[in-house]
């Protein structure tokens, strides 16, 4: 592939980055049309009958044109604040683009609660018309989840406290990373990074360097880590109350209930998990012998088993990814390519960016854009394939009604990690030697004790932290702690040295928008093993299912698509299980090679 630009083009969005004019003018006119739809809401004192079926319809149209634009929005400004965590035009917009977005939330509310006094004869009437038919599956669901709110004054009043006193606390997390600089010695000289360049060495080569980088970020985490507690704790302090006025009992009720699944479900995940976790500790044990270790550490978990790693041009990234891609679905292979030609991906190696990695959609322009920072490594390289299997995802949905195409984080993860997969046993398969199979095993079965053990850790550490901030204010030594347990019970004590301040490092603690950001992701990649195990079986006839599959996950439950898609049952083992004795087979064959 010939050479790409590794800078993503904002400006078929908007001209002129964070300070656009033209960005300023659609902000500007956005905000009149979410107070002359407030105040439509607002003048309708009678409750819907099916004789009032255009102005219904005109109705829902609105609310849906009007998110749709406030989602190109935040989309822009997600880019620009990511680009350039230093962007104080991009902090002041994003700013503008919560305070709209309370306005609109409260709107909504008034919308849920129109919604609401329908008849049930009536509701059924009106979702009856033909022009509704492809949104009932999302107009039912708000109209449910508005009868499990306080009143439409209630909701406005939490709406607008929360750009202040919620998401503020976001803000501020993401203010003081772009404040840190991580000092350590990289090739003979002292270097300052970005947390961003810091996470990257975190699987370099040299344990020495791996070593070094780990010990700066905790220190760096440590030395801040009073006022991290402070923007956790608020923030958590501020959903525990909502939810007690709301009569929510449960933490779980509102992750659950975004991502459209029962307790049920994640129940029977975890159990599952649980059961093949010992077979995972054999393979972190034999990685610790390859690498001459009685125990891994945290930061040798995704080390690779060779210090002669090679790293890979951005452009064989490209190449590999597109090409394999192709042998499941030609269809995903062009728009991979198409992303890449057309500078949709932010991947330069440079300081002051966002860590981490995204992909966000604007529904206005029918285009998305991916974040990452790329350095040559194989996890680089799968990180690309995990942020266009996303962009893909949203392109089969793209012609559908705004409405229906609001799917879950959960599911969100099931073209991401399919994709992964892809690319992940494409690489298996073209190694020819013994050590470049063990490798890429090695690389396949880190990413399991990532989404099975990681991710785990989070899981517990969250359920624990939001139990005793009910009782008040967690301390950092406490916070510290809660986080090493959960760890330890995550990876049954198999690790030498864990990372008491991951619960500030890692920012899906404090994103205000999705709460519990942890366990979808392990279920979006056993559901999409799962799915995968399916592909195999049934070959290149599966990828229309798999697109229609897609195209479904914004207008069904999970349980629903599984169903529909899939004929299993979410809420037994035996889906589960299969995922995951794929995924064992990996570990036999790596303990087989490595004797």
């Amino acid at each position: 592939m010939e050479k790409l630009n590794q800078q993503w083009d904002l400006e078929t969005i908007f001209n002129g980055g964070s300070t656009s004019p033209d960005f300023q003018s659609f902000l500007n006119t956005l905000s009149d049309e979410i107070d002359a739809f407030t105040q439509t809401l607002t003048s309708r004192h009678t409750s819907f009958t099916v004789d009032d079926g255009a102005t219904f319809i005109d109705l829902v149209r609105t609310d849906e044109l009007l998110r749709k634009k406030l989602n190109e929005a935040g989309a822009y400004v997600e880019c620009l604040t990511a680009q350039n965590i230093k962007d104080q035009n991009a902090a002041l917009a994003n700013n503008r683009i919560q305070s709209l977005d309370a306005a609109l939330n409260a709107a909504d509310s008034l919308f849920e609660n129109i919604l609401r006094q329908i008849s049930d004869a009536n509701w059924a009437g009106l979702l009856g018309m033909d022009a509704l038919k492809e949104v009932q599956f999302a107009l039912r669901e708000k109209r449910e989840r508005s009868r499990k709110k306080l009143s439409a004054e209630q909701e406005q009043l939490i709406s607008g406290l929360a750009v202040d006193g919620y998401h503020g606390w976001e803000d501020l997390y993401y203010s003081l990373i772009g404040k840190m600089e991580i000092t350590l010695e990289k090739d003979g000289k002292e270097e300052t990074l970005s947390v961003s360049q810091a996470n990257n060495l975190l699987d370099d080569g040299e344990r020495t360097m791996r070593k070094r980088a780990f010990e700066a970020l905790e220190s760096a985490w440590s030395d801040h880590a009073d006022l991290f507690a402070a923007a956790l704790n608020h923030i958590a302090g501020y959903r525990i109350t909502a939810y007690k006025a709301r009569g929510w009992d449960n933490i779980l009720d509102e992750p659950l209930d975004y991502n459209r699944m029962s307790e049920q479900t994640l129940s029977t995940m975890w159990s599952v998990i649980d059961h093949a976790k010992p077979k995972l500790v054999q393979f972190m044990k034999r990685k610790a012998e390859l690498l001459h270790l009685k125990k891994l550490s945290w930061f040798d978990v995704d080390a690779p088993l060779s210090n002669n790693s090679s790293k890979g041009s951005y452009e064989d990234a490209a190449t590999f990814i597109t090409k394999h891609f192709g042998s499941f679905n030609p269809n995903m292979a062009s728009f991979a390519k198409n992303a890449l030609e057309n500078r949709w991906i932010e991947a330069e190696n440079r300081a002051n960016k966002r860590p981490g990695g995204f992909c966000t959609n604007f529904p206005i322009s029918g285009q998305s854009r991916i974040f990452m920072t790329f350095s040559g490594t194989t996890g680089n390289r799968s990180t690309l394939a995990h942020e266009l299997g996303h962009a893909y995802h949203q392109s089969l949905m793209n012609d559908l009604p705004y409405l229906s195409q609001n799917y879950a984080m959960n599911v969100a993860e099931t073209a991401s990690t399919f994709s992964e997969m892809i690319v992940s046993d494409a690489a298996q398969a073209a190694a020819k030697t013994k050590e470049e199979r063990i490798t890429f095993l090695a690389d396949k079965l880190e990413r399991c004790v990532a989404l099975l053990m990681n991710i785990h850790a989070r899981f517990l550490f969250e359920t624990r932290f939001y139990a005793e901030r009910k009782n008040g204010v967690v301390s950092v030594d406490r916070l510290n702690q809660l986080m090493t347990d959960a760890q330890k019970e995550a990876y049954l004590d198999s690790l030498d040295v864990y990372h008491p301040t991951f619960w500030a490092s890692k920012l899906h603690f404090y994103i205000t928008n999705w709460p519990f950001y942890n366990f979808p992701y392990t279920f979006g990649f056993l559901f999409s093993t799962g799915i995968y195990v399916r592909a195999r079986q049934e070959g290149p006839a599966f990828a229309a299912n798999y697109d229609a599959l897609l195209r479904d996950t914004g207008r069904m439950t999970t349980e629903q698509l599984a169903e529909k898609h899939l004929a299993v049952d979410l809420t037994k083992p035996a889906f589960w299980q299969s995922a995951l004795d794929y995924l064992m087979r990996d570990v036999d064959e790596f303990l087989a090679l490595t004797k």
